[in-house]
């Protein structure tokens, strides 16, 4: 309980960690942000790390304190996020879906959810790469169940790559342009629980669908 309660006090006042972070660590900071980001979207059983919140903050800091070099920052969380997605996927492509359903990874990754997962793929094809990554915990699954899929890997790793250039840049730039606005900056734990709430509406709006066309 300690553990979750540190870890919403994490995403919650980010720019507050950040801020020791980058004082306690200096230019490490930069491979701190890069493991950050590398786990959560390439680790399937790490979904709860922040990810839109922590690009956004990072790039307020990079603009206010001048705590981040923007054209260090910006190739570190690109890393980050397509090397993560791919190892993902690829862990994805050697389990497959035969996943001991008591495993602990057999708890996160559900065989509805694999199916549901699949006949997304279906519909949409490649852009669910790229609209997953805005979305908390589902562009943690995504890959995996990409790879599981045995989805053609060029194919997946062009989405990969558009999605994260998208997702890094629109993240790290609106924090960077509007996170020192001092309506912003005033109510800024209030910004990103709302940038987290935006980012998961679409996937709730999914489920409850699923649920009433069934």
């Amino acid at each position: 309980m300690e553990l979750i309660k540190e870890l919403i006090s994490f995403i919650i006042h980010i720019d507050v960690h950040l801020e020791e972070i980058i004082r306690d660590f200096g230019n490490w900071s930069y491979l701190i942000l890069f493991a950050i980001v590398f786990v959560e979207t390439g680790v399937v059983i790490f979904p709860f790390l922040p990810g839109d919140s922590l690009l956004f903050a990072s790039g307020t800091l990079a603009a206010a304190m001048g705590a981040f070099d923007m054209w260090i920052l910006i190739p570190v969380f690109l890393a980050a996020a397509i090397l993560g997605d791919t190892m993902n996927y690829h862990i994805g492509h050697k389990v497959g879906t035969s996943i001991p359903p008591k495993s602990l990874l057999g708890r996160v990754v559900k065989k509805e959810r694999m199916e549901a997962a699949e006949k997304f793929f279906n519909t949409h094809g490649g852009k669910t790469i790229v609209i997953a990554r805005f979305m908390p915990f589902i562009r943690t699954f995504i890959p995996f169940v990409a790879g599981a899929s045995k989805m053609n890997y060029s194919y997946f790793l062009l989405y990969n790559i558009l999605g994260a250039v998208l997702w890094v840049f629109s993240c790290t730039l609106l924090g960077y342009f509007f996170g020192n606005i001092p309506i912003i900056k005033d109510n800024f734990s209030i910004v990103l629980i709302l940038i987290i709430f935006i980012s998961v509406v679409p996937a709730v709006i999914g489920a409850i669908k699923s649920k009433v066309g069934k």
